[in-house]
């Protein structure tokens, strides 16, 4: 998740897909990565995942998850917005992705990133 206070782009998805790469996060094995932008004073948020992961759930999914996250956002409720947008792409990811323990590996550390 990358948290900053302002978008310099119009669209959030660019910035989003931008700092994807920036982070290097195209770089995990599986192409499964997921990151989770909101730019707080702008107002904006986006989804951007990996080819992979984007392969097996589609554009739907990242559409319907943005759309829950700006509903619990409108309603004040930024918590648990952002709480069930992780769950919900954490179980994507596991379903999709099952954890294999003899193999699998954290690849991308699980800290927020915060920008300006």
């Amino acid at each position: 998740m990358f948290i900053e206070s302002r978008c310099r782009y119009v669209d959030a998805i660019d910035r989003a897909v931008e700092l994807f790469f920036k982070l290097e996060m195209e770089r995990t094995e599986d192409r499964n990565a997921v990151l989770i932008y909101l730019a707080m004073k702008d107002h904006q948020l986006a989804i951007f995942g990996d080819e992979h992961i984007h392969k097996k759930v589609g554009n739907e999914y990242w559409n319907t998850a943005v759309r829950k996250m700006i509903s619990d956002f409108d309603k004040e409720n930024f918590a648990n917005g952002i709480r069930q947008c992780v769950t919900d792409v954490g179980e994507a990811l596991h379903f999709h992705f099952p954890y294999n323990n003899d193999t699998d590996k954290n690849e991308l550390p699980d800290d927020i990133v915060f920008g300006k």
